[in-house]
């Protein structure tokens, strides 16, 4: 068989197109790459359109052979996983050519590190679900994250059913996507460039109460940072109201920050040690 680099569109019919063509055209892969991520190598390369019909026969043969496979390929795509379209290539190969037996083995250098990195995937899906804040942007809720992987697809069932009347926006900044819904409807488009409009008035007193309370309910006897990292790792804090410097509550209409709420025992978000005063200091970002 003739070995080559493939390249595609990014999307995921386009990389079942990519396992379509290696066995159309009798080629092994040795590695799949999205177009614009391309590096000249020895390798012959070719660029695979995408076609529907030839992603469909894909998908339909792999859940004839293990839906749980199929599901495996559709979250392993989302993945932060490295070079993951060759593993999901290796892992659709090995399904087609030996059948389902091998997934009941999950130390299978075949399955393993896909099943990992969807086990992450899903991981890091259900922490959002509790780490994300919405704001109100004049009558819509708006909120961003920093996630590893492509969780919106994931995320987007929980948070349309939990503000089914509502119209909401949810940003990716990692991915530069964003899960739009109202009416019923959602959609995840690209979105290059964002920036969080400020809050006016109403959505800073808001966010002040939201801090007022994160800082009021700790127990400084049990101030434990090591362990709230654990349960709430620092790299989601940058998109979590509580863990925000003074810009964040300043209103639009407002030329000077609102100073942060104070609390009667009160630990700062950030981990700093508190001080002897009666309030808890303000955040550092």
């Amino acid at each position: 068989m003739t070995e080559m680099v493939y390249c595609y569109d990014g999307s995921f019919e386009g990389f079942l197109c990519c396992v379509f063509d290696s066995y159309a055209n009798r080629e092994a892969l040795t590695a799949i790459c999205r177009d614009e991520d391309f590096v000249p190598t020895l390798f012959a390369s070719r660029m695979i359109p995408t076609d529907r019909d030839h992603a469909g026969r894909v998908y339909r043969k792999v859940v004839k052979c293990s839906p749980w496979a199929a599901e495996l390929l559709r979250k392993g795509f989302l993945t932060c996983l490295p070079d993951r379209e060759i593993h999901l290539y290796n892992l659709v190969q090995k399904l087609l050519r030996e059948g389902p037996g091998f997934l009941g083995n999950l130390s299978d250098p075949v399955l393993y590190p896909v099943a990992k990195a969807v086990r992450h995937l899903e991981g890091e899906a259900h922490l959002l679900k509790g780490f994300v804040r919405f704001s109100d942007l004049g009558g819509a809720l708006g909120g961003e994250i920093e996630p590893k992987n492509r969780v919106l697809p994931i995320l987007r069932g929980h948070f349309c059913a939990r503000y089914l009347n509502e119209k909401f926006f949810l940003y990716d900044r990692t991915h530069h996507e964003a899960l739009f819904y109202a009416a019923g409807k959602a959609v995840i488009r690209p979105l290059a460039d964002f920036q969080m409009a400020p809050p006016d008035e109403n959505e800073a007193a808001y966010r002040l109460l939201w801090k007022r309370f994160y800082d009021t309910i700790a127990i400084k006897e049990r101030y434990n940072p090591k362990c709230r990292m654990t349960n709430m790792p620092k790299r989601y804090w940058n998109t979590m109201t509580e863990f925000q410097d003074e810009s964040y509550f300043r209103a639009r209409s407002s030329p000077a920050a609102v100073s942060a709420p104070g609390a009667p025992a009160g630990i700062p978000a950030l981990g700093i040690p508190p001080a002897p005063a009666p309030s808890a200091p303000g955040s550092d970002p």
